[in-house]
């Protein structure tokens, strides 16, 4: 019987390789630092939607976390229309 394989984050998991991970952590962070920026401000999904130049399904696919919707980019944009700036650290893996 084989052990089962272990992952340093599920990221690794679930992506075929090294950058598709790291690609997928960056989502998911922005993403997760994206919606409390909107809980912070107790908008509807509507007014959200308005403020980030998106949808309202947009909007609900963020706070439901479905990564695989969103690219960097769109993340970018959004994050820049609230008004955030957007900063990447680099560190040795």
């Amino acid at each position: 019987m084989s052990r089962p394989e272990s992952y340093a984050s599920i990221w690794d998991a679930v992506a075929d390789t090294p950058e598709q991970a790291a690609n997928l952590r960056a989502r998911a962070e922005l993403m997760r630092k994206i919606a409390a920026r909107l809980k912070q401000h107790d908008w509807t999904q509507a007014e959200a939607a308005g403020r980030c130049g998106v949808t309202q399904p947009r909007i609900n696919d963020l706070l439901r976390g479905r990564v695989s919707r969103f690219s960097l980019d769109a993340l970018v944009n959004i994050a820049t229309a609230l008004g955030c700036r957007v900063r990447v650290d680099l560190e040795a893996a």
